[in-house]
C-alpha cells in the first residue's frame, strides 16, 4: 500500500504479519490516519498487542473496553466513548489497523 511502511500488508493496509509491528510502524500508520500516537492511544495498543501475543487473534472492541474500564476506574459507556474519541472512524479500521492486527472477520465492533 505506502511505500513508507516497508511490510507487506493486505489490499485494505492491515498487516498481513502481525510479529512485523513495531512502534515505528505504528506510528506511521497512524500518520495513514491522520492520527498523532500520544499515551492514551499507546494504553490501548499496547493492551491489544499483548492480548493478541496471548491469544494470537486481535481482540473484540468488548475487551479495550473492559481494559480501559478497569485500568482507568470508568464506566464502561465512558470507556466505549473514550475509544472511539480516540479511533473516531472505529475500532477494526483505525485501532486494529494500528496496533498491527490482520484485518478481523466479522464480529461486533462496537
Amino acid at each position: 500500500m505506502s511505500t513508507e511502511i516497508s511490510v507487506e500488508r493486505d489490499l485494505e493496509g492491515y498487516l498481513v504479519n502481525p510479529e512485523s509491528w513495531d512502534d515505528e510502524i505504528a506510528r506511521e500508520l497512524a500518520a495513514e490516519e491522520k492520527l498523532e500516537l500520544t499515551d492514551p492511544y499507546w494504553t490501548v495498543l499496547r493492551f491489544m498487542r499483548e492480548y493478541w501475543r496471548e491469544h494470537q487473534v486481535a481482540p473484540d472492541v468488548r475487551h479495550v473496553v473492559g481494559f480501559l474500564s478497569s485500568n482507568q476506574g470508568l464506566d464502561k459507556k465512558v470507556a466505549k466513548e473514550q475509544l472511539f474519541q480516540l479511533f473516531p472512524y472505529g475500532y477494526v479500521q483505525q485501532a486494529c489497523k494500528i496496533a498491527g492486527m490482520i484485518k478481523p472477520r466479522v464480529w461486533s465492533t462496537g
